[in-house]
């Protein structure tokens, strides 16, 4: 019988190997592949994954269950285009694109599109600010309400 301590430890594990391929550019990890990389059952992973879901830190595709965000990162295209230092991600949104440059905190622009009027906008981020672009973020629902259904925030 498998611990909660244990459930944690693998937890943080496959958490750790996600984040490690989204940093370094690879696009989110299978299961499988995440099953391969620490030498356990794909069911152990398929339970891990569902785990850090309940707890929000993936969101999981309906049918296959593999990852669709493990925010601030997008596993499927977006409008939300990111390149940073020869690395290019998505993010689920203008705030989660603004939060991968942050993290990875380097210099770097999003591309993406007005919601309004659907003209093209880079965002420049230099030194942690934004250096070229200008626009409006706008949030269609309060935070509070962003997990209620969180793919279409």
């Amino acid at each position: 019988m498998v611990d909660e301590q244990q459930h944690d430890r693998l937890d943080f594990e496959i958490r750790r190997h996600i984040y490690d391929q989204l940093l370094n550019g690879h696009a989110a990890p299978t299961i499988a592949a995440t099953a391969d990389a620490l030498s356990v059952e794909p069911s152990a992973v398929r339970a891990g994954f569902e785990r850090l879901a309940q707890a929000r830190n993936l969101v999981l595709q309906e049918g296959s269950r593999e990852i669709m965000m493990a925010q601030p990162f997008s596993a499927v295209p977006t409008p939300f285009h990111v390149e940073a230092d020869g690395h290019r991600w998505w993010g689920p949104c203008i705030w989660d694109a603004l939060g991968i440059l942050a993290m990875v905190k380097q210099d770097g622009r999003v591309l993406t599109a007005c919601g309004d009027c659907g003209e093209a906008m880079t965002l420049t981020i230099k030194e942690g600010a934004l250096a070229e672009g200008e626009g409006i973020i706008h949030f269609g629902l309060p935070a509070k309400h962003w997990w209620d259904n969180i793919v279409f925030t």
